[in-house]
């Protein structure tokens, strides 16, 4: 799976990364935020108002809109299982998508699948 291959590379090279245990909230909708995460390890519950609506795999990235513009998160993402997450601020986040052209494509992809996943929801 090139995707998964791919932002998982990314963020790999990032110096830092957090371990969250089965149940800790990472973020919660209506929170500022500054980073996005990359799966590397584990599992993680993505919920809108306290309702499981997806669970993030390895590989796969999430907290993006308060990058590209959103002000305050807008969902709940809480470990499902223990994981291990890198992350991105803005300035990290713009250097790979120069470096990486298709990181940004694959940041996009995931971001759309996402809204259209939760406006069918409601």
């Amino acid at each position: 799976m090139l995707k998964a291959v791919q932002t998982i590379s990314i963020f790999q090279k990032q110096p830092e990364s957090q371990a969250f245990v089965a149940g800790q909230v990472i973020f919660e909708e209506g929170q500022a935020g500054d980073v996005m995460y990359g799966v590397l390890e584990g599992e993680v519950d993505i919920s809108v108002n306290g309702k499981i609506v997806e669970a993030i795999q390895p590989g796969d990235v999430f907290g993006t809109g308060v990058l590209i513009g959103i002000k305050n998160r807008t969902y709940t993402a809480t470990a499902k299982t223990h994981c291990k997450l890198a992350f991105l601020d803005e300035q990290r986040f713009l250097f790979a998508v120069q470096e990486t052209p298709m990181f940004a494509l694959q940041v996009m992809r995931s971001y759309s699948q996402r809204l259209t996943r939760l406006a069918h929801q409601f």
